[in-house]
């Protein structure tokens, strides 16, 4: 299976990734901003589907927030729980998120979408719109590009969305549009991050 891969690859670069990657201050600051803004509107709990390192999981939680860490990775939770161990962390699939039907007020998605194979992307939606209650919202952030395009990731092949298809994809799954940002740093993949709003 996919996803087997996609965690044997991660597990295995799990520490190299982290020391990289599993900090704020290897974060741009405009994405601290973005998530920091939007985790003032939460009001209940939520879950980090996909939260890899845990460090926007850690920013969420000192932002007050009850949030859950989730990831399919067992050592990037191994490793979160032991730098983060004041907040939950636990293993679980971005197809099979561990919550009630409608009872989260959001989701963050922040990059765990982009190794889904573009057909499997509405079903990994649709189960954020189970999870999430109405008015609830999810804050999605992808590698943007002209046309759904896998790329050579450097862990595992990973894939460039449009935006617009994503406002499609989303429409598709019961969420309406919020807010959407776009950013080409100078040395990176361009980047798009989509606010939306579960439907009534």
């Amino acid at each position: 299976m996919l996803t087997d891969s996609v965690r044997r690859a991660y597990g295995a670069r799990a520490g190299e990734y982290t020391e990289a990657l599993g900090t704020l201050t290897a974060m741009p600051p405009e994405d601290q901003k973005l998530i920091s803004v939007w985790a003032r509107h939460i009001g209940g709990p939520m879950i980090d589907a996909g939260c890899g390192p845990g460090h926007w999981t850690k920013l969420l939680h000192d932002h007050g927030v009850a949030v859950d860490g989730i990831d399919m990775v067992n050592e990037f939770i191994e490793s979160a729980s032991a730098r983060f161990p004041e907040v939950p962390f636990r293993v679980a699939t971005l197809e099979a998120l561990p919550a009630v039907d409608g009872t989260l007020a959001a989701v963050l998605s922040w990059y765990s979408i982009i190794h889904t194979p573009p057909h499997d992307v509405p079903a990994v939606l649709n189960e954020f719109a189970r999870c999430i209650r109405p008015d609830g919202t999810l804050l999605l952030g992808f590698f943007e590009g002209e046309q759904i395009e896998a790329f050579d990731h450097a862990i595992v092949t990973a894939y460039y969305w449009p935006v617009w298809v994503m406002h499609d994809e989303l429409a598709a799954a019961g969420f309406d549009i919020v807010e959407t940002h776009t950013r080409a740093d100078p040395g990176q993949r361009p980047h798009a991050a989509i606010i939306a709003r579960r439907r009534n």
